[in-house]
């Protein structure tokens, strides 16, 4: 069509061009124009116009039909490219646009087709977003600046029971539990983190840790006149994120009793017993009442962990709270305060009135309770307890000095031998101080060589000759003198200090008794009492056989004292242990005997060569038919079982009569000496070597032999 067009104004040129020079040859000429020719010319004219106007009509149809020819040919892109925008109206970015050729077109369609690209992506991020909420476990809620849900995940969804649906448009207090909902504030909750109890669809609360945040936009703002350079920041609403707590919550209560109560007997331990004791007292305070304090502890209870096993020492301490708990007085409290130690708290007791009457009755029917037969393994065990009493205000007026109060008491109780009660008096504290200093002393003991060894000589009461001793352990304290071992001995084993003290023991007397070797042929068997403690260590054997390889010392020179107790404990070790002992030539001995577990079956299992009988039962085996009975039947089972029998405690010469007519073996006590240095025993032995003996000095110290009775 344009070709045509150009072709058209070409020849029109061409037209005007020649009538115009003919004109101006005419003119310049000089010949004048006749009408004729005048004439002619305007023929001419005419003529020439008619074909120019046939032209013109050609040329405006031959444009018409370039003109429709032109716009069919758009039609089609157009209709693409239209369709193309219909889709992204849609929302379908995933079909490209279609290509044009023309320049103008394909310019268009690019434009186009980058614009779909781009909202592509954007549906790609809302929708990897969409993924991404409904993946995480926690709720997450989207509302309207004035709390109203918009938004919710699948989390929210399970979490609350409603569908997304039913979410929005709810007000977000509405999902609160009733009590929960006046204290929360919108705009509170968007800055901190708080914990909430929800109410589900069905109507059960859940504990919910709740985190909110503000969502704001400050994208640039039109403003008419294209895009403010000033972004302003609009309020488009809030997103909170709720995390079910339930678990931590329960965990939180279970962390919560076990700092408070006793897991074993499930009533309070220490801390909560003492903060219950502290706001009675409180309470007694303010009303003018007392508070009294009983303090309890199981006389002998490391027995029965040590011979039963600790699973029977645990079940013994179930029942000792469940029969406490049901017979103490009503509102009374009952807590555990450690190992076999308890407490019980009697609160409102009236001013100006004595309440020990009272409460000595309580404590003797704990006493009563408690000493019914346990039944541990198909056995009957019997424990006793002692009782501490102290009361406030007469006594303390706070919770630690009332505590401490009871327990002096309670200790007193013990070292009466147990299976009583008694009621504070301030001269207690004394002895509860002056077991503290003995411990922190007892640290430094070795190191300060206060440790001293006595010997307590052994008499063979068939030849009345020196046969060996017991060797005694001393704590030789400056400025308080002779401890007893019943003083500090159970303080070391507390403190595990007994194990560096017993080897310190064997080491001591391996050392002298290399040195009463040297000077006589046969200084006899010495005694070492031995601690179950030791007897626990798994390099026991190795190194006690390495002492007496050191000091050049035969191990059949030694007697290793073991108590009931320890035997029983673990015996299927024990025994091994024993027996390991027994082959390197050390003689093993039952000390106080009768007085624990052991049986005569045990006795058999046993690689034991001697019994010692417990000075207890010496003390009036003379005088007391009972006792007489006891001590016979020992030496007969000794006998019996070709065992040696030592009598304890021997003091008077009435013992010692009964003991030769009864056939005992040997004896030791204050009658043929008091405990003695090594040295002062050597000088016995080397008079028995000289001839002397030293029963018979016995004999003429005391005016001479006695028939028996």
């Amino acid at each position: 069509m344009m070709q045509r067009m150009r072709l058209t104004g070409l020849l029109r040129g061409k037209y005007r061009t020649a009538m115009f020079a003919g004109l101006a040859l005419v003119v310049s000429s000089g010949v004048p124009l006749s009408a004729a020719a005048i004439a002619a010319a305007n023929g001419t004219i005419a003529e020439h116009a008619w074909l120019l106007a046939g032209i013109a009509v050609t040329c405006l149809l031959a444009g018409a039909l370039a003109a429709a020819f032109l716009v069919r040919r758009m039609r089609r892109p157009i209709r693409s490219l239209v369709g193309s925008i219909e889709q992204l109206g849609d929302g379908d970015y995933t079909q490209p646009v279609a290509e044009a050729t023309q320049h103008e077109f394909a310019e268009l369609t690019a434009a186009v087709e980058r614009m779909r690209e781009k909202l592509r992506q954007t549906t790609i991020t809302k929708n990897y977003l969409d993924v991404v909420l409904n993946s995480m476990t926690d709720a997450v809620l989207v509302t309207t600046p004035e709390g109203l849900i918009t938004r919710a995940n699948e989390a929210a969804v399970q979490m609350f029971g409603w569908s997304e649906a039913e979410l929005a448009g709810r007000d977000l207090a509405t999902l609160f539990a009733p009590d929960e909902r006046r204290g929360f504030v919108l705009q509170r909750a968007v800055r901190e983190t708080r914990e909430f109890m929800i109410r589900t669809r069905s109507g059960e609360s859940v504990p919910v840790s709740m985190s909110g945040s503000t969502i704001v936009d400050t994208r640039p703002r039109d403003n008419g006149h294209g895009a403010d350079p000033k972004p302003v920041t609009r309020f488009e609403g809030c997103i909170f994120v709720a995390h079910n707590i339930t678990e931590r919550k329960r965990a939180e209560r279970r962390i919560r009793y076990l700092a408070r109560y006793d897991t074993l007997t499930k009533i309070p331990n220490r801390m909560q017993f003492q903060h219950l004791l502290q706001q009675a007292i409180a309470r007694a305070h303010r009303g003018g009442t007392g508070v009294a304090l009983l303090y309890l502890d199981l006389d002998r209870f490391k027995d029965v962990n040590d011979t039963f096993g600790h699973s029977a020492g645990d079940r013994t301490l179930e029942i000792l709270s469940e029969r406490l708990t049901r017979i103490v007085p009503k509102g009374a409290v009952v807590g555990r305060l450690a190992g076999d130690e308890f407490a019980v708290f009697i609160e409102n007791l009236e001013a100006g009135v004595t309440h020990r009457p009272a409460l000595a009755a309580v404590a003797r029917q704990l006493i009563d309770d408690v000493s019914r037969a346990f039944f541990l393994n198909e056995t009957e065990v019997y424990l006793t307890l002692s009782i501490g009493i102290a009361i406030c205000p007469d006594d303390a007026s706070n919770t630690i000095d009332l505590i401490r109060n009871a327990d002096a008491a309670m200790y007193h109780s013990k070292q009466g031998g147990g299976s009583s009660y008694t009621f504070y008096v301030p001269d207690m504290n004394a002895a509860a101080v002056e077991r503290l200093v003995l411990k922190s002393k007892l640290r430094r003991s070795l190191e300060r060589d206060e440790f001293v060894i006595l010997y307590q000589p052994k008499v063979d009461l068939t030849t009345g000759r020196l046969a060996g001793a017991e060797a005694l352990l001393r704590w030789r304290l400056p400025g308080h003198g002779d401890i007893p071992p019943a003083h500090f001995i159970p303080l070391a084993e507390q403190t595990n200090l007994i194990l560096p003290i017993g080897e310190w023991v064997l080491r001591r007397v391996c050392a002298d008794y290399r040195k009463w070797r040297d000077r006589v042929p046969n200084p006899g068997r010495v005694s070492i009492n031995l601690s179950l403690k030791q007897l626990q260590q798994a390099s026991f054997i190795t190194r006690f056989a390495s002492v007496f390889r050191e000091h050049g010392v035969d191990p059949d020179c030694l007697e290793l004292e073991i108590t009931e107790t320890t035997l029983m404990s673990n015996a299927p070790r024990t025994v091994k242990l024993l027996s390991e002992l027994h082959d390197l030539g050390i003689r093993l001995s039952i000390d106080d005997f009768g007085t624990g577990y052991s049986s005569l079956s045990a006795l058999q299992q046993l690689p034991v060569e001697t019994l010692k009988i417990d000075q207890s039962f010496v003390r009036k085996a003379a005088i007391e038919h009972e006792d007489a009975t006891l001590v016979r039947t020992i030496i007969e089972m000794g006998r019996n079982l070709d065992m040696e029998v030592v009598a304890e405690g021997v003091e008077t010469r009435e013992q010692l009569e009964f003991l030769r007519a009864r056939g005992c073996h040997y004896a030791q006590g204050r009658l043929f000496g008091e405990p003695m240095t090594a040295d002062a025993l050597l000088d016995l032995l080397e008079a028995q070597e000289r001839g002397q003996s030293l029963l018979p000095m016995v004999e003429r110290r005391h005016g001479g032999p006695r028939p028996a009775r």
